[in-house]
């Protein structure tokens, strides 16, 4: 019995065979493009003969292929982001050779939401939460940046810039200037005071001397 199944088996697939091979070879000739935008040429899709074994074939980088196949073929067109495509080669191909305009649609996978807790408790999430320190809204911190500590701490931290530094130059200049013009009043100074006093004592000494 086992052997009479065996030798059915064997000639069901022999018969498959040959009605596989009775069908006529075609030049499958052809350019995928994006379904939403026919301009656009969609590079390396995957091309599968569901009839012949599964065979793989690839377009290139400009979306084109060509390959043979039979009659009645089933073909799938797959590529990453896109929804599949199957394409079925017509009977009774007059030329030998069939081509097609393949068109692909995109195809969006929403990814299952990932939700994040940093958290190990939701104790440790509120002492977190109350402890946070909220950040500074721009008000805020265009009244801390001219508080009066705020700008003499810059004052004392900033190297000036040129024009500080030029102004400063041009100020000391001008003093060195006045000052090397004018005259100084010895009243003024209190080290010519003793040779003042020195200049009128012997003065006194000298009207004394010549009175005698």
């Amino acid at each position: 019995m086992k052997k009479l199944i065996t030798i059915l088996l064997v000639f069901a697939s022999f018969v498959a065979f040959a009605q596989r091979n009775d069908k006529p070879l075609v030049q499958f000739t052809g350019v995928i493009f994006n379904a939403d935008s026919t301009n656009v040429v969609v590079p390396f899709v995957n091309i599968t003969n569901q009839s012949n074994k599964d065979a793989v074939y690839s377009a290139n980088y400009k979306g084109y292929f060509s390959f043979v196949v039979h009659e009645q073929d089933t073909l799938k067109f797959t590529a990453v982001g896109y929804a599949p495509v199957t394409v079925v080669i017509p009977a009774k191909v007059t030329s030998k050779s069939y081509t097609a305009q393949v068109l692909i649609k995109p195809q969006i996978n929403n990814l299952p939401v990932v939700r994040l807790f940093p958290w190990a408790t939701t104790d440790e999430f509120r002492k977190d939460f109350v402890s946070a320190r909220i950040a500074d809204d721009d008000l805020e911190v265009a009244r801390k940046n001219i508080m009066r500590a705020t700008l003499f701490a810059s004052q004392n931290t900033l190297p000036r810039d040129g024009h500080e530094i030029q102004s400063a130059n041009a100020n000391q200049f001008h003093n060195n200037i006045v000052n090397s013009h004018s005259i100084t009043n010895p009243l003024l100074n209190p080290l010519a005071w003793g040779s003042l006093i020195k200049s009128i004592s012997d003065g006194d000494k000298s009207r004394g001397s010549s009175s005698n």
